[in-house]
């Protein structure tokens, strides 16, 4: 059968990339054909619109190829393109359910194509795709939707923040939540703001009011999604942060490869863009730190927030969530009380019935009532709990694990308020340090450690611990009250500056063999130091010697001595009279460096006093100083208290059997399938790292028949030849090899 002649437009029809390949190149000499394919497409888009579940195949495809063409053109020609984007509007919002998915799916991705020339804003297309995307059963389109509705918002703040289209969506998402409280739909403004908000697009306050609202829904799946997203959503965006930062090029290394391989088009187009991609890095890492707040910290009336989520969804005993879901809300509620010291007083006794060792996961409500505590709840809201857990966690009978979680709770609570603590409860339980488990003993201790430090009244005398005793006796301790802060004063580690000058003077007294009480060598001593008084009295030194000034001496100068000596004797016989507010007053007067109220620090001294901070922090950190109460209490508000906290004694106690010590020793390892040579290890390493072998590696494999000519040769070598030979050699490796690479 003869070959059939296809006409020119025929060819045209059934071509239509190159088509759009010419069309592209010259818009004005295929204007012609660009129309009459317009043609087509309308009239096939009619018959669709007719009956979109009946077309065939075949017209599926012919529609397909169609829209694709029109969508790659239709910035070339704006005029007859015109109402392109409302008829694919259209057919999306009104037949998405029936359309072919091919179809349909080429039909979203002719949208997007047009908001990337340009032809429509991205409120447009946002606000056609979002209804869809709430409304669609389709799983796939749902994904294909979400994916469009990101990458479009990414590109939108990539350059800078669009804030007239960021306040759009936030609206719309947050019109969505609120509108209708019951319905599943607002779960799709809970995914879109925390994938924005993970991807530092959002940082503002508007995304947590959006999913403030997502947690007061009546919904337990949107609820959920509002509530993970404060409780998750920072540490996912610093996780995200961390692995960008991660990865780098090695520039040293893309340019090896490009030297040692053979230089093509592929090779050089990879090159250039990774020089883009460390360019970019160096931009991103010399740019400057974005100020991110938590999403905690930007909840507009934490207090009122905080007591609706209680009422609703844990005081409440409609409410019928899951016991993991009414977890998540109880963190969510004691992360904001400890955060933000909120007072919610009937949260404490909310806690009551589910303090006991059968609850399930009694150890997340522990944490949870540990983050719910601050300094300024009452202590008589906490007491109960108290005295609670340690009947039912703390006793002989009780499990090794179970008095050792109970004695850590109650720790966890009182660091954030020791005044929860009556004198006999924690007498009785610091002797438990004397208990046969090591997780008991580390727990009891761990208390007795906290009590020494911030109330050491409550211990008894042989509890107390040599620094707190001696420092009840001098005075430095003082006795809590309730609601009392602890302000910092003066500059910050002034007193470690002033011992180390003190140490320093006394070091060169005792080298001169001076002695350190005489008045008349501190002047001396001062001088030698750099802290001459006389150099802050030159005025009134040089007014003593004028002869216009009269030192005239008061008449009550006489009787300062016996003065002095009946105030010694009053005080001897009437100590009370002495108020705690004056004694107060004179340990804060002392506690005042003179330091700082006499001397001007020189670069020398601030450089010595970053110094002594450093070694101080260091040991704090190694344990040296058990001043640790501030940095934990921090530490704790920022992350949160978790079950791990509370079950830590108890698994560091625990004896691990043999295979769980196999596991922690590999932990950490790299994977090994198969046991290597360090050779062989090096050498895959070598290879993955893109480098080549030595000569002498190539030459082992080379063909034995390649090599026997050299062999016969090398054979019959004279030994005058030989020693030419090997001359050459040694005077070519001092020269660097035949390449000459170690001459200057």
């Amino acid at each position: 059968m003869p070959k059939r002649k296809v006409a020119a437009l025929e060819k045209v029809d059934a071509d239509l990339v190159s088509l759009q390949y010419k069309i592209r190149r010259d818009p004005k000499s295929y204007a012609q054909e660009f129309y009459d394919q317009w043609l087509a497409y309308d009239a096939q888009r009619q018959i669709f619109i007719s009956s979109p579940s009946s077309a065939s195949s075949e017209d599926n495809k012919k529609f397909h190829d169609l829209v694709d063409l029109i969508a790659h053109c239709a910035d070339l020609y704006p005029d007859v393109t015109a109402p392109y984007f409302d008829q694919l509007k259209e057919l999306l919002t009104q037949h998405h359910a029936v359309l072919n998915p091919d179809l349909r799916e080429k039909v979203v991705g002719s949208l997007s194509l047009l908001r990337r020339k340009d032809v429509i804003d991205s409120t447009s297309l946002l606000t056609t795709l979002f209804p869809i995307l709430i409304s669609t059963p389709s799983k796939s389109l749902r994904s294909l939707l979400y994916t469009k509705i990101i990458s479009d918002l990414r590109e939108s703040n990539s350059k800078a923040t669009n804030h007239k289209l960021n306040r759009t969506i936030q609206t719309v998402l947050h019109n969505l939540v609120t509108s209708d409280r019951t319905s599943t739909k607002g779960m799709w403004a809970c995914r879109i703001t925390r994938e924005l908000w993970r991807r530092q697009i959002w940082t503002d306050a508007r995304p947590c009011d959006v999913m403030k609202e997502a947690c007061l829904s009546d919904n337990e799946k949107v609820v959920i999604g509002g509530v993970r997203f404060f409780l998750g959503g920072d540490k996912e965006r610093e996780e995200m942060e961390d692995d960008s930062s991660d990865e780098e090029i090695d520039i040293k290394k893309v340019k090896h490869q490009g030297t040692i391989n053979k230089k093509t088009k592929k090779r050089q187009k990879a090159m250039e863009k990774a020089m883009e991609k460390i360019k970019k890095q160096e931009r991103k890492k010399h740019a400057p730190h974005p100020l991110n707040f938590s999403a905690l910290h930007l909840i507009h009336d934490p207090q009122g927030f905080a007591e609706q989520l209680f009422q609703k969804h844990l005081q409440n005993t409609k409410c019928k969530f899951s016991l993991d879901n009414k977890l998540l809300v109880l963190q969510l509620v004691t992360r904001l009380v400890g955060l933000h010291k909120l007072t919610i007083i009937s949260l404490y006794p909310w806690f009551t019935k589910y303090l006991t060792p059968k609850q399930p996961s009694v150890t997340s409500f522990l944490a949870s009532l540990a983050q719910a505590t601050h300094n300024h709840v009452p202590p008589d809201a906490i007491e109960p709990l108290v005295v609670k857990i340690a009947n039912e966690f703390v006793s002989e009978a009780s499990a090794a694990e179970v008095a050792s979680a109970g004695i850590n709770a109650i720790r966890e609570v009182a660091l954030r308020q020791p005044l929860c603590m009556s004198e006999t409860l924690l007498q009785d339980l610091v002797m438990y340090q004397k208990s046969k488990d090591k997780g008991v003993v580390m727990a009891a201790k761990g208390l007795q450690s906290l009590y020494r430090e911030v109330y050491p009244e409550l211990l008894q005398k042989k509890f107390r611990g040599k620094e707190a005793t001696m420092g009840l006796k001098s005075g430095e301790v003082k006795r809590l009250k309730f609601g009392e802060e602890q302000v910092e004063s003066g500059i910050e580690g002034i007193e470690l500056l002033e011992k180390y000058k003190e140490e320093q003077r006394l070091k060169k007294l005792a080298e001169k063999g001076e002695d350190a009480d005489g008045d008349a060598k501190m002047g001396d001593d001062e001088d030698e130091d750099g802290f001459n008084s006389d150099e802050w009295e030159v005025a009134s030194n040089d007014s003593d010697s004028s002869t216009g000034w009269i030192n005239v001496e008061h008449s009550d100068d006489e009787d300062e001595g016996p003065a002095a000596k009946k105030q010694r004797r009053d005080s001897s016989t009437a100590p009370d009279l002495i108020s705690d507010e004056a004694m107060a007053a004179a340990a804060e007067a002392n506690r005042i460096s003179k330091l700082a109220m006499t001397t001007i620090l020189t670069p020398a001294d601030l450089a010595k006093l970053a110094e002594l901070r450093r070694e101080a922090q260091l040991d704090k950190m190694t344990g040296n100083v058990s001043k640790r109460r501030q940095e934990l209490i921090a530490k704790h508000i920022e992350d949160g208290v978790t079950a791990d906290d509370i079950e830590l004694p108890a698994q560091i106690g625990k004896k691990t059997t043999k295979e769980e010590r196999v596991a922690m020793a590999k932990d950490g390892k790299p994977a090994r399938e198969e046991h290597k040579s360090t050779q062989a290890i090096r050498k895959s390493k070598k290879e993955a790292e893109g480098k080549s072998s030595t000569n002498k590696e190539k030459a082992r494999k080379k063909n034995f028949l390649m090599t026997v000519g050299k062999a016969r040769a090398k054979h019959k070598r004279s030994l005058v030849d030989t020693k030419k030979r090997l001359t050459a050699h040694i005077a070519r490796s001092k020269s660097g090899g035949r390449r000459r690479n170690g001459m200057n």
